[in-house]
């Protein structure tokens, strides 16, 4: 097992651009690429400032050529396609034995193409989708679900080691896709009651850090309780995971389910709640912004 010195991360946003600067701290040798140029350059002034020396590139091929690993974070399955297999892309620019890992939430069926592509150029590749936020890739502490071989998520867990507080793998190709959508339905169900629960407790005349206080130690503690029941009594959203990338990830999550033939009825119900806030201006907050779709009633009504 070839050791991983040198590391292209394509894709500098809210998560990638942490979770790049953390393999920077770690030691290794990084070269950004993100498709605004002027992000990019950010970031590498912005670890400038750390003492830090990281690389930038002019495409995604270009920051791959000659690296151990390659590291993706962008949008969708759309914006994947192009940064690895669209003109300039960095899949065909990277060497045999060399390893790709894909952090974007995108559909099972993306995961298992590039897996597909990525064998046929000689490269083993892992999907490993994100779970924790701005905060967690911030922070380091985000947890990763993969989807490969046993052989490709061993190489890659020591470098996302940098930025992440759990690993886990969860199977084969697309897994961990799979496991994503999982997560993000739960979370979607989760404050869809944690919306109600603020709105009742407000409309009830009760002291929030009081609620707060009696509810979280029990069996309703999640969290979403933890860190946005006091934001979302503020009415307080411009943090975390926006709601045009869970109405993405929601409708990854449907698609899967309907292709294995089970129902979904609280995913699709919750993910049409999303769209009534997106209809008021709410898209890109973040996804506690769910309870904007309830009115605040007076008190004693």
């Amino acid at each position: 097992m070839n050791e991983i010195r040198t590391v292209a991360f394509i894709g500098l946003g809210v998560m990638g651009g942490p979770m790049a600067g953390h393999l920077a701290r770690a030691g290794y040798e990084v070269t950004g690429y993100n498709r605004t140029a002027s992000r990019a350059q950010a970031w590498a002034e912005k670890l400038a400032g750390e003492g830090l020396t990281v690389a930038t590139a002019a495409s995604p091929a270009a920051a791959a050529a000659g690296k151990d690993m390659v590291l993706t974070c962008v949008g969708n399955d759309e914006d994947l396609e192009q940064v690895l297999l669209g003109p300039d892309g960095a899949l065909p620019a990277m060497a045999a034995g060399s390893l790709l890992v894909d952090h974007t939430t995108v559909s099972a069926a993306m995961a298992r193409r590039i897996d597909a592509e990525a064998i046929a150029h000689g490269i083993a590749a892992v999907d490993a989708p994100v779970s924790g936020g701005q905060a967690g890739a911030e922070n380091g502490k985000l947890a990763v679900m993969c989807g490969g071989s046993v052989e490709a998520v061993a190489r890659a867990r020591p470098v996302m080691e940098a930025f992440s507080a759990r690993i886990v793998h969860v199977g084969g190709a697309g897994a961990g896709q799979t496991t994503k959508m999982a997560n993000q339905m739960c979370i979607a169900g989760t404050l869809a009651g944690l919306s109600e629960a603020v709105r009742l407790s407000q409309a009830s005349g009760l002291e929030m850090d009081k609620v707060y206080e009696a509810i979280s130690g029990g069996a309703a503690q999640s969290w979403q309780m933890d860190n946005r029941w006091a934001t979302m009594a503020r009415g307080e959203f411009d943090f975390g995971f926006a709601i045009d990338w869970m109405r993405k990830d929601l409708g990854y999550a449907l698609e899967e389910a309907r292709k294995l033939g089970l129902g979904s009825p609280v995913t699709a119900l919750v993910d049409q709640f999303y769209a009534e806030v997106q209809a008021i201006g709410g898209a890109r907050q973040d996804t506690s912004a769910l309870i904007r779709r309830l009115p605040q009633a007076k008190k004693g009504q």
